[in-house]
């Protein structure tokens, strides 16, 4: 099993957003992001856990679990002109943006704020791919350890 965080604005899709859900199952759509995107086509399975990161907020934080219920298939929002994640580029036979579909699984005892995370970024979380400088990505991995860590936050 793999472990990942996923980034989203708590005002554009936010975990609610996604427990209100039929099945509380949605395609996390709209990443144009090529780093973002292979990692989306090519290394989550179905069955692996994400955290769920609320980003772009008055306290960015983690704020749940999600699961990966479908892998990687071509993300139709892409050739859609009336999408606002339209890519004129992008062609349906050669499709160049990805996206899973992710279902809710739980929300955190509490927010683990990004800036608890960062204080820790010295211990265990050293490696942590959020605490790093100048990060951007929306999606990123995350160590069996680390997961383990950021769970005995809560």
């Amino acid at each position: 099993m793999n472990y990942w965080l996923m980034k989203s604005e708590p005002d554009v899709f936010g975990i609610d957003h996604l427990k209100s859900r039929p099945k509380k199952t949605e395609p996390w759509d709209g990443v144009r992001n090529y780093h973002a995107r292979n990692m989306m086509r090519d290394q989550m399975k179905k069955g692996d856990l994400a955290f769920f990161y609320h980003s772009n907020c008055g306290e960015p934080g983690i704020v749940g679990i999600a699961e990966i219920v479908k892998e990687g298939y071509p993300d139709h929002t892409a050739n859609d002109p009336e999408c606002k994640y339209y890519d004129p580029k992008s062609d349906p036979d050669n499709p160049r943006w990805y996206m899973v579909d992710v279902k809710y699984k739980r929300h955190m005892k509490r927010n683990i704020t990004l800036k608890e995370l960062k204080a820790l970024a010295e211990t265990e979380l050293a490696d942590f791919p959020l605490v790093r400088r100048g990060n951007r990505l929306s999606i990123m991995p995350v160590t069996q350890a680390q997961w383990d860590f950021i769970l005995s936050l809560e």
